[in-house]
This record gives structure tokens, C-alpha cells and sequence, in this order.
């Protein structure tokens, strides 16, 4: 009996961790589509097109999966299974059409939650004490398909969106392998999502990173680690300058609410009050010149608290 066969469009640490579950499992993979890298992001995640070599796949990375070419071979390819694991773009219905047994994606949350572009950061922002990865079948609106199977993980409270992206990768993987058998059977499980209005998200650019100093400490804190590096960063103007503030912590200390948000020192500590009155510690930042010492800046701060917004 032949094997059952899977073309994998796939990209980042999740695309090679659901491509390496696929072998494992048994799987022929007779093609691999990723992305080519944008010399303009900087790539902290792991390689498809450099895995797929190591395990003598072919893999290309077409500008577009939109394409006459790449929709025929698929139909002469003829796969059981299509799957999408981060890929970049929404797959067209030729291609979905190609599988013989379904095209399913790995999304990176709760669905139907945070469907669309970025969900692990847009959780974290929106201050998610939870979030996760769902296995589910594709159709033509984004994130919208049947699900296969779940699995949450927790969203601790100084987690930044690197750290939780590990989690939700270890659980796509770990989804993917426990669905395989059954889906191989026809046996998997198609529960219907209720697509719920004001869930899509879209794409988040690098100007989105920009604090407001009139916000509560916790959306500041939130943001900030929801783009936190090797993600553009939060950025805002200190005396004059553009900071980008890398990690905060919330505080128990206190400051009368209502006035602006300023930067002071406590226990040779840098502290950011609120306006809400909730204080943030800073614990790394970077001006123009490079990384903040913080040490001399709470120096500064004892003698003269700064005014920010």
C-alpha cells in the first residue's frame, strides 16, 4: 500500500516543526512551497527551504502561490492531503481543490479567535492571559474551515511574543502528530466554527509599535512585549529622542492618578508612572546612541524625574 501523500506550504519555525511531524508520521512529500526570505525582516526563526534540503524534498519559492504553473502541478500531483503551516498568503481554490482528502492549516490561535495576520502578537496586546494553535480545514475566507483539534497554551503575564510563539509552535506540533492517524483513516473529527465578527486582525507594521503615555500601565506593558525583539519594537520620544523601551515589569508602587505619565527613580530603580497610576519598571531600552544604562539613568532620574508626552 502506498503512502498517503501531502504537499506542505509552509513557513517559519512552525512550518518546519509540523514538516518534520509529517515525516515523521510516514508521510510522502512529493513537494514543499515556502517563502523566500525578506532580506529586509530579520530572520530569528528557523528554515523550511534549508529543512527540505537536509530531507532531500523539493521545495521552490514562487513570488506567488497564485499561479497557472504551480495550480497544474498540484492537479498532477493529485496529493491526499494539502497542508498550509505559516505559510504567507492565502491559498487560492485551485490549489485547495488539488487535495484528494481535504487542505488543512495550522493557524497560531484559538479560533475562532484571532483570525487573520499576526495572532500571537495581537493576543498579547490585547492582554490574553491564553492563546494557542488550531489545526483546521481551509476554505476561501481566511481562518474560517472546519476545526480538527485545539490544544491552548498560557500567556504568563511578562511572556513577550517570542516566548509564547515557542509555546504555540510545540503545541501546533504536538495537534498535528495526535490528528494524523485519524485524519490518514478519515476518521478526524470537523466541528464548524462560528465566525464571529471583529476577529479578523490585520498585518501590524513597525509604526504600530508606538506608545501612548496617556494609556494604563497594563496596555503599555502589554504592547511592549507584544512586539518586543527580535519584532520591531516599542518606540516612543524620550527627552527628545526616539527610545525604543524593550521590557517592562509592572509594579506595586503607586502614583496619584490622573497626572502625566513621567520617568522617575525608586530604590535605584527606573520607573515609568501612569496615568491610570499603575508604575512600570523600565528594564532595557535603546536611544539612538545604543542600550540605556539604566543604572546611570536612575542616577539622573533621583535628581530630576522626566516628563513623557
Amino acid at each position: 500500500m502506498s503512502r498517503p501523500a501531502a504537499v506542505v506550504f509552509a513557513y517559519h519555525d512552525v512550518g518546519v516543526r509540523c514538516l518534520k511531524a509529517l515525516l515523521s508520521a510516514g508521510l510522502e512529500i512529493p513537494l514543499v512551497v515556502t517563502v523566500a526570505d525578506d532580506p529586509r525582516e530579520n530572520r530569528w526563526y528557523a528554515s523550511v527551504a534549508e529543512t527540505a534540503r537536509d530531507y532531500g524534498l523539493e521545495c521552490v519559492a514562487p513570488a506567488t502561490a497564485a499561479t497557472p504553473e504551480l495550480e497544474a502541478r498540484l492537479r498532477g500531483l493529485a496529493p491526499d492531503f494539502l497542508f498550509s503551516f505559516y505559510y504567507r498568503s492565502l491559498l487560492p481554490s485551485g490549489i485547495l481543490a488539488s487535495a484528494r482528502r481535504g487542505a488543512l492549516n495550522m493557524h497560531g490561535s484559538l479560533l475562532p479567535k484571532y483570525r487573520g495576520r499576526a495572532p500571537v502578537n495581537w493576543a498579547i496586546l490585547r492582554g490574553e492571559s491564553a492563546t494557542g494553535a488550531t489545526l483546521h480545514y481551509m476554505v476561501e475566507k481566511a481562518d474560517a474551515g472546519d476545526i480538527v483539534d485545539q490544544l491552548a497554551v498560557p500567556i504568563l503575564q511578562d511572556d513577550d511574543a517570542r516566548e509564547v510563539f515557542a509555546k504555540v509552535t510545540v503545541a501546533a506540533e504536538t495537534i498535528l502528530a495526535r490528528s494524523l492517524p485519524a485524519l490518514m483513516a478519515g476518521t478526524a473529527a470537523r466541528r464548524p466554527q462560528s465566525v464571529l465578527p471583529g476577529e479578523y486582525f490585520g498585518r501590524r507594521t513597525p509604526a504600530d509599535g508606538r506608545i501612548d503615555w496617556s494609556r494604563p500601565a497594563r496596555e503599555i506593558h502589554d504592547l511592549v512585549r507584544a512586539v518586543a525583539p527580535p519584532f520591531p519594537g516599542a518606540f516612543a520620544e524620550v527627552s527628545g529622542e526616539r527610545w525604543e523601551i524593550q521590557r517592562t515589569r509592572l509594579s506595586e508602587r503607586r502614583v496619584p492618578a490622573g497626572g502625566p505619565a513621567q520617568m522617575f527613580a525608586a530604590g535605584g530603580e527606573c520607573c515609568i508612572g501612569c496615568r491610570d497610576g499603575a508604575v512600570l519598571r523600565l528594564l532595557a531600552a535603546v536611544a539612538p546612541t545604543g542600550p540605556v544604562d539604566l543604572v546611570a539613568l536612575a542616577a539622573r532620574l533621583a535628581a530630576r524625574p522626566l516628563a513623557l508626552g
